[in-house]
C-alpha cells in the first residue's frame, strides 16, 4: 500500500502539467496506479485536456515540418528529373526504341504526374516492346516493373500468367495478383486478357512527360 505522502508527490508532479508515464517514472510506481490516484481530481482533468491539446498542437507542427521537408524534397528531385530527361533526348530522339516507347505511352498511359508509369493493352508486340523501352531506354531494373492482368472469369491465371511472361521476357515474380471482370459478360472476350505494365516512380512518370512534350515539339517543328 502507497502512504498518502506519495500521492500527494504525484499531484504536486502533475501540476508540473507531467503525464502519467512521467510520473510514474519518477516515482517508481505502475502508469495505471498514477491514474488512479488522479482519477476524478478536477485538476487533473483540466491539465489532461491541456496535454491532450499541446499534443495535438505539436503534432500538426510536425506534420507541417515534415510535409514541408518533403515537398522541398521532391521539387529538388522533380528539378533533376526534368534536366536530365532534357539532356538525354538529345542522344535518344532518333532511336527507334526510344520513340517507340514514349508514343505507346503517349497513346496508352495517362498525364496525371501523382500517378504511376502504367499503361494496359491486349498487343503483345506493344507489351514486348514496351518492357524493352523501360529497361533499356529508361534503365528500370526488372524487379521494379510489374506486371497484373484484367482478366474474364473463364480465362485461366496461370496460363495467361505463363504468356504475357514470355511475351514481357520477365519472370513470374514480377506479376501481383490478377483482377477478374465482374461484368454481365462471364465469357472470355479477350483470349489472353488485359496485361498492365506498371513502374511506381513519379521520378521516372516526369521524365516520361517531359520526353513526349519534347518529342511532340519536336517533330511539329
Amino acid at each position: 500500500m502507497h502512504s498518502g505522502s506519495i500521492r500527494d508527490k504525484a499531484l504536486l508532479l502533475r501540476r508540473q502539467k507531467l503525464g502519467y508515464g512521467k510520473i510514474a517514472k519518477l516515482l517508481g510506481v505502475a502508469k495505471s496506479t498514477v491514474a488512479l490516484w488522479l482519477s476524478g481530481n478536477q485538476e487533473s482533468e483540466k491539465i489532461k485536456k491541456y496535454l491532450i491539446d499541446k499534443n495535438l498542437k505539436d503534432t500538426r507542427k510536425r506534420i507541417a515540418k515534415f510535409n514541408k521537408v518533403n515537398a522541398q524534397r521532391w521539387q529538388g528531385l522533380r528539378n533533376d528529373s526534368v534536366k536530365l530527361a532534357q539532356k538525354e533526348f538529345v542522344s535518344l530522339w532518333n532511336n527507334p526504341l526510344f520513340a517507340s516507347g514514349i508514343s505507346i505511352y503517349w497513346g496508352e498511359g495517362d498525364s496525371k504526374e501523382a500517378n504511376p508509369l502504367r499503361i494496359a493493352n491486349v498487343d503483345p508486340r506493344m507489351i514486348a516492346v514496351y518492357c524493352k523501352f523501360l529497361q533499356n531506354i529508361m534503365k528500370i531494373p526488372k524487379d521494379r516493373i510489374k506486371l497484373w492482368l484484367l482478366l474474364y472469369p473463364d480465362l485461366d491465371d496461370e496460363s495467361c500468367k505463363e504468356y504475357w511472361q514470355k511475351v514481357s521476357g520477365l519472370g513470374r515474380v514480377n506479376f501481383v495478383k490478377s483482377q477478374y471482370i465482374n461484368g454481365r459478360h462471364k465469357t472470355k472476350r479477350l483470349q489472353r486478357g488485359v496485361c498492365n505494365v506498371v513502374v511506381n516512380s513519379r521520378y521516372e512518370k516526369l521524365k516520361m512527360l517531359t520526353w513526349i512534350d519534347l518529342f511532340s515539339k519536336k517533330i511539329t517543328i
